[in-house]
This record gives C-alpha cells, structure tokens and sequence, in this order.
C-alpha cells in the first residue's frame, strides 16, 4: 500500500510520483480551497449553531462548505414521532423521544421476541402441533413439508380430516400445493414455575425455529402492542444534513397525504399514518442547505418562521384533499440554515430572512480567485487527490499533470481578471480532472499524465466555444442548426412583428 503524506508546500508535491502518495485531510473543513474566511465562519456555525449566507458564483465550494459544517456537529439525539389519538384522530399526537427513551424502547421490543429454540429443544408435542414433527416417525422437518422426507408419509392429520365435513377437499388441497404448512401456527401451554405457580407460555413458528413467549415476554409484547399506533417522522439515526435547493412547498413543509376512503374507519388510512414531515423537520438537530435560495420564492418566509419559532406545523396542504382536516402542530426543527445565491440574487432574498441570518449568523462572500502562491499550488494537488479518490473510477495523476492542472488554474483566473491567481471555481476544474481521467482509462494507462490534460482541456469546451471555432460566430452556427420552414417561420412572424409595430405608430 502507497505510503500517504501530508504535504503543505509546492516542495513536498515535486518530491511525489502520482497523487495516490498525497494525504487528504480527515476533516472536510480542511479539503476546501482557498475561502479562508468562509471556512473560519463555517466553523464559528458548526460549534455556535449559527446561521451562513454564502455569497458567489457557482462551482466555488459552498455546498462543499455546508456538508462539512453538518459532518462537524453533533449526531442527532432525538427521534420524531405521530401517535393516533383515539379522542381526535385529525389531531395526531406528536412523541419526541430521546436517546435513551429509543434505547429503552429497543430492549423492550428484544424482551418482547421472546426465545428463539431449535425445534428440538421445543417439548416434542409443541413440535408436533406446529408441524415440526412427523406423527408418523417422529422425525423433524420443517412445516412447509407435506409429506415427511424420513419416511415419506403425509404429515397431515387424515383423522381428523376425515371427521371434518370437508375432509376430503381440505386433504386434496394441502396435497396440491406442497408449500402449504402443515400443523398450527400458535400452541398456548403452561408450565410451573419454581414457586409452585403457574404461567402461560406460548409457542409460535419462526421460520425454522420456533418463539417461544414466557409471561414476561408476552406482557411485553401486550405493552408493545398498545404504543404500535405510532409513525416515526424523524429518524434518530439520520443523516444531519438535508438538501432542500428547488423544494417545492410539500417537500419543504411537509404535508398529509389524500385518502380516497375519507375518514372511513374500515376501509380509510389512519391520519397519523399519512403525515409526511418537510426538509426543515428531517433538518431538526441538523444542517438545511438551500442553494439559490431566491428561487424559492414567497416559501422563504416560512423558513424565517420555522427559524423563529424552531418547530413548524405540519397540515394537508391541498384544500380538495381530505388531508387538509389533518394537522400536527409544534413539530420541532431546529436547524442550521446554510443558503446560497450569486450576487446578482441578493436583492430577491426577502429582507427579513437576511436580517433573522444576520441576527443569529453571517453573510460572506466567497472568492473566485486565490493568490497564486507556493502553499495555494500544494492545495491544488490536494484538490486533484481528492477529486480522484471521489471519483473513485480514473487512475492517480502524475506531478506533470498537477503542473498542467495549475496552469489550467491561472489561465481561468486571468479571465475572472484576477491576475497573479488561481482559479476557485472548481467544480468545472474537477469535470476537467474526470475528462483527463477517462482518457487514461480509455488509454489503458496507470496513471493520468500531462499529454491527458492538454487533450482534456479541448474535449471540455463549452459547446458555445466549439460553435464558434466551428462556424466562425454563435449567430452563424445557429443559422446552420435551423431548418428552411424553421427559418420562413422565423422570417413570418419577424415581419408581422414589424408590420404590427407600423400599425400601432
């Protein structure tokens, strides 16, 4: 196995042979480039639990920068619950349950299970009964066997099927399909106990095996039984960070979902059943990142109020729909709100959003470029290691190709006119790295090298710029790609547009 190293300099690059010797850094704080300040404030959010509004161009980390502030708080310690209630079914109750409250919950559900036994350790009349055992031979096998495989006589009970009226159809049916088992599915016996009394214990199949419940067991599964009317919302082990970039209103804020049998005892869904929680309830104890966070709109002011009051309801949101009689008020979701937009956004986020981010957190503005300097060009083999080990499908890259790769950096910092620079705007330079990496693959070569970049680099134009190359012009190319009765069309309606203008003037 290749020995990895740390490295901090340009120095500590140049004495490597690939990328596959470069260490990436445990803490993903640490894997993003560049953003030192973004970075400082990201971790200021993670231990304070305040609020980020990062500010920039596409592609520069800031989704990068919200994943590593949820991988640095603490794990949930909360699960979220919906109970029926008996008294007002369209008023679920709500159950927040700690950390040890479910770990309680789990050893009641194990003593519940009661004891697994093989079915030779099970007394041989229970056995029998639930079709272990041949009556025959008294030999073991397992109940979907009809017929018993040590003496091949039919398991089945004859005498008793000849006192039943329909004896002789229930026979030839458990013949007809051998998978059907054979005995009873549950034995009910008693034993005495040690102080002379006496306990139920019940015998059940398992599959091969077979349950056995004692009283304590079968109190248990009583208890268990009466709380099963319960749906968890939120999990307790979960994932801390939620996406919620272009959720619409349901997926944002939860909803209840429609039953066509309305509230009809027999046939309709329990109401409890249909509550479906939102991105800022699965966010609760957790990280909810909103990339162009102005898209979303007139939904921002609810967002405000679930940061406010840090619990929002959850109601059917169609009014056609019978989940619009459903409620559930004061479920929790308390979380970090990460947002992101460019700078031409700013002015559509609402006004009392940026203030309540502000209030409780920061707003920065994240850099397009970063001094093109020793300690930035180790950075940026680090940042080739790291889109190559995420990947996970192209080879190691040789130093030649780092050299190609930041070079490739400086050039795309020159057209940001940032001069003496290197580029941030990464996640185009990792497409780049992949687009070198399949070539190599394709090459069948161990290791991605200079000669793969320099061709990546061609191959991963934007098609406006291979427009251009092609026909001279973007207007001229598309002319080329426009059909002839495309074109007339184009000319019709340009003409009438004019016509139109002549007539109104």
């Amino acid at each position: 196995m290749t020995e990895k190293k740390a490295i901090k300099i340009w120095a500590d690059v140049k004495s490597l042979e690939t990328t596959d010797e470069i260490l990436i850094p445990n803490d993903p704080l640490d894997r993003v480039l560049g953003q030192e300040e973004a970075i400082e404030l990201a971790k200021i959010a993670a231990k304070q639990r305040r609020h980020l509004l990062l500010v920039g161009p596409p592609g520069t980390g800031k989704s990068m920068i919200a994943r590593a502030i949820s991988m640095q708080i603490p794990k949930p310690k909360s699960e979220v619950r919906v109970a029926h209630n008996p008294e007002n079914p369209e008023r679920p109750f709500l159950e927040v349950l700690t950390e040890d409250e479910i770990r309680n919950e789990s050893t009641s559900l194990a003593a519940s299970s009661g004891k697994l036994l093989d079915p030779e350790k099970a007394p041989k009349h229970v056995a029998e009964k639930l079709g272990y055992v041949c009556k025959n031979c008294g030999q073991y096998s397992q109940p979907t066997e009809n017929t018993c495989p040590h003496c091949g006589k039919s398991k089945i009970d004859m005498g008793q099927m000849q006192n039943n009226p329909f004896g002789d159809i229930l026979g030839n049916m458990f013949q007809a399909i051998p998978q059907m088992s054979v005995g009873k599915e549950r034995v009910n016996t008693t034993r005495t106990l040690a102080d002379g009394t006496e306990e139920t214990v019940v015998f059940e199949r398992a599959g091969d095996k077979i349950r056995m419940l004692d009283q304590k067991a079968l109190e248990k599964r009583r208890e268990m039984d009466k709380n099963s009317k319960q749906k968890v919302l939120v999990k307790l082990d979960r994932d801390p960070f939620v996406l919620a970039t272009g959720a619409s209103e349901t997926e944002l804020l939860g909803d209840v979902r429609h039953d066509p049998y309305g509230g009809h005892q027999g046939l309709g869904t329990p109401a409890y059943e249909r509550v479906i929680p939102g991105s800022i309830h699965e966010a609760h104890e957790g990280v909810l990142f909103v990339d162009e966070i102005s898209h979303l709109g007139t939904l921002q002011r609810f967002i405000l109020t679930a940061m406010q009051d840090k619990e929002f309801p959850i109601a059917g949101r169609n009014p056609q729909s019978a989940g619009a009689s459903v409620k559930v008020d004061h479920v929790p979701c308390d979380f970090i709100l990460v947002a992101a937009c460019n700078i031409q956004d700013l002015e559509n986020i609402l006004s009392p959003l940026r203030s309540r981010i502000i209030g409780g957190g920061y707003e920065v503005l994240v850099d397009v470029a970063m001094p093109d300097t020793d300690t930035n060009r180790a950075k940026y083999a680090q940042f080739v290691a790291q889109e190559i080990a995420m990947d996970g499908h192209i080879p190691p890259a040789t130093i030649e190709a780092v050299e190609e790769i930041v070079n490739e950096g400086r050039l795309r910092a020159k057209k940001d006119k940032q001069m003496n620079a290197l580029t941030l705007r990464l996640r185009e330079l990792g497409g780049l790295i992949r687009a070198a990496g399949d070539l190599a693959v394709m090459d069948g070569s161990p290791a991605i090298t200079a000669e793969h970049i320099k061709k990546a680099v061609k191959r991963s134009r934007p098609a406006e710029d291979q427009i251009k190359e092609k026909f001279g012009s973007y207007t001229k190319g598309l002319s080329k790609d426009l059909s002839d009765s495309q074109l007339q069309r184009s000319d019709y309606y340009m003409e009438n547009e004019h016509l139109g203008d002549n007539m109104f003037n």
